[in-house]
């Protein structure tokens, strides 16, 4: 056996994870190195850290948890509604402005076979919904005669397939040059032993790491790098389900910088008390979202002396950096979260077994746990029928269906 093969014996053995090379003999050559690869460049020690962090029963009631203030967007003065987007308009054409897509998913629940962004969400058009993101480039380009940069987070399921699918449309008319893929971290999936999982192949099971995941990421793909070389001052970071976000949004920018916060999120008024979404508010006073797990029905149904919800705005998903935050941030991870999940692996016995209830631990960063690291962040809150049309479910609430009806209501009103 080669140096690299003992190295990563010793190493999981020292984790107790031997299991992971017991059917090394079985692989390919190629299979074999990226295996030793994979072991070797793994923490292990941290994976057993977060197995172990399963087992501890969370407990939120230490946490001081108070309502955070929020700027109204329907409620701004044509006068305040002019100041910033002159703010804003003038640092876009400067070009000190991008945009970060998290492009990591696959189209699954929606039965559609690849990267969410390819999918067709039933318009007149057939645009997909990359492209429908790339039409808010595309109007500030013209607009304000500015490329903004384009960063596309895939993951290492969906790259290949995303790269070929902007090629084949011609990245829409867009730039190619101001287009930049790059791939979001994973984490192995553990099962309820705290064993690593083995795929069919013979290789460790990975899961992606979640958004919180994309400062580091963008650390180690230089994409940090690549935005501070361009100049690059406020970025925009948003999911890629949502067929209405406003990627180019000048007053978002002109909010920011009059706050002088180097954060804002924008936030959609909940339909319901109930409903189960994350809500800003402020922890241990700082900045941060509540998990609608974390928050009592009292604080769900709290209203203020206007009889708005106290806890009522909840985190859209777009969120504005300047460049110097995600600095800071990419510098360490964001805490781990860990999830309970069905997934296939190879038993010990080499067979594949795929179970019927969840077996596995997938652990998750959420990139708002990084706004505790801040003193002070905006909220905007904005008309989800203006800025919110998620596509995640094949049918019923935030469906192709419902975003469909939400995007073409909003153009013909323009």
């Amino acid at each position: 056996m080669n140096e690299k093969y003992d190295a990563s014996m010793e190493k999981v053995k020292k984790y107790g994870q031997e299991h992971l090379l017991k059917f090394y003999d079985k692989l390919s050559k190629d299979e074999k190195e990226k295996l030793l690869d994979d072991i070797l460049t793994i923490d292990l020690q941290q994976i057993n850290k977060l197995y172990e962090q399963t087992k501890v029963e969370k407990n939120f009631t230490s946490s001081k948890i108070e309502p955070i203030p929020y700027i109204d967007k329907t409620k701004m003065s044509k006068e305040e509604l002019e100041k910033y987007e002159k703010i804003g308009e003038h640092e876009i054409r400067k070009g000190k402005y991008a945009v970060v897509t998290m492009a990591g998913g696959q189209g699954t629940r929606l039965g559609h076979n690849g990267p969410k962004g390819t999918f067709d969400i039933g318009l007149d058009s057939h645009k997909s919904i990359f492209e429908i993101l790339c039409d808010n480039l595309k109007m500030a380009k013209e607009k304000y005669n500015v490329t903004i940069p384009w960063y596309i987070m895939t993951s290492d399921e969906n790259n290949k397939e995303t790269e070929e699918f902007f090629k084949k449309n011609r990245y829409f008319n867009y730039p190619k040059e101001a287009v930049t893929f790059f791939k979001q971290g994973q984490l192995p999936m553990v099962d309820e032993q705290g064993k690593i999982l083995l795929n069919e192949h013979g290789q460790i099971k990975q899961a992606a790491d979640g958004h919180g995941g994309i400062f580091v990421s963008m650390r180690k793909n230089g994409i940090i790098y690549d935005m501070q070389t361009r100049g690059i001052e406020w970025v925009f970071i948003g999911g890629v389900d949502n067929v209405l976000a406003k990627m180019a949004d000048p007053i978002f920018i002109g909010v920011a910088i009059d706050e002088k916060v180097q954060a804002v999120g924008k936030s959609i008024v909940k339909v319901s008390p109930k409903e189960k979404v994350g809500v800003f508010c402020k922890r241990n006073g700082k900045p941060s979202v509540i998990e609608y797990t974390e928050i009592t029905d009292e604080m769900a149904e709290a209203r203020d002396r206007n009889g708005e919800l106290l806890y009522g705005e909840s985190h859209a998903l777009c969120n504005l950096f300047n460049i110097k935050a995600i600095d800071m941030f990419s510098k360490d991870f964001l805490p781990y979260h860990s999830a309970h999940k069905k997934a296939s692996y190879i038993n010990e016995d080499g067979n594949i077994v795929k179970p019927e209830k969840p077996n596995a631990y997938k652990f998750e960063a959420f990139l708002f746990d990084a706004f505790e690291s801040l003193d002070n962040m905006a909220i905007l809150r904005v008309k989800r029928e203006e800025e919110f049309a998620p596509v995640k479910n094949s049918e019923g609430a935030d469906s192709p269906e419902t975003a469909r009806e939400l995007y073409n209501n909003y153009w013909k009103n323009k």
